[in-house]
C-alpha cells in the first residue's frame, strides 16, 4: 500500500484542469475511488474538488455515468441532424450556392470587363498574365 492508502492513481491533464483518479483503501480495509479535479484559481492557489465512490456503489455510479454519456451522445447527434436539415432547407430555398461571394453593381452601370486586375476595396491586385502567355505559346506550337 502506498502513501495515504493509495493502491493506484492516474492523471488526465487538459488545458486548464487536471483530473486524478485514485484507488485508495482506508484503515478499515474499504476500497474506494477518489476523483479529484484541480484547476488554477486566482493567484498561485488551485481550486480542488473531490468525490469518493466506495466499491459497493461503483456499479450504480458507473450506470448513471453511462446513462449520462448516452444522453449527451444522443443529444449531440440530434443537434447535428437539425443543423443539417436547416442547411438543406436553406439550400433548397436560396440555391446551393447560398453564402458564396456575390458581385453587385449600381443600376445603369455596365459590368466591368475582365482586364486582369482584381479590385478589392482600396487595394488593387494585378493578376499575373504569365499563365495566359504560356497558354498562347503552347497553342501556337500546336
Amino acid at each position: 500500500m502506498g502513501i495515504r492508502g493509495e493502491l493506484f492513481t492516474t492523471q488526465v491533464t487538459l488545458e486548464n484542469r487536471s483530473y486524478f483518479f485514485n484507488v485508495k483503501e482506508n484503515r478499515a480495509g474499504d476500497v474506494f475511488l477518489q476523483i479529484v479535479e484541480s484547476k488554477k484559481g486566482e493567484g498561485a492557489d488551485f481550486d480542488r474538488h473531490q468525490i469518493a465512490i466506495f466499491a459497493e456503489d461503483m456499479q450504480q455510479v458507473l450506470g448513471g455515468l453511462d446513462a449520462s454519456l448516452k444522453f449527451i451522445e444522443k443529444d449531440r447527434k440530434e443537434k447535428a441532424k437539425i443543423r443539417a436539415e436547416k442547411k438543406a432547407a436553406k439550400d433548397a430555398k436560396f440555391g446551393a450556392g447560398f453564402g458564396e461571394k456575390k458581385i453587385y453593381r449600381r443600376k445603369g452601370e455596365e459590368p466591368r470587363k475582365p482586364d486582369g486586375i482584381k479590385r478589392t476595396g482600396r487595394v488593387i491586385h494585378v493578376v499575373s498574365k504569365r499563365e495566359d502567355a504560356s497558354k498562347a505559346e503552347t497553342n501556337s506550337e500546336n
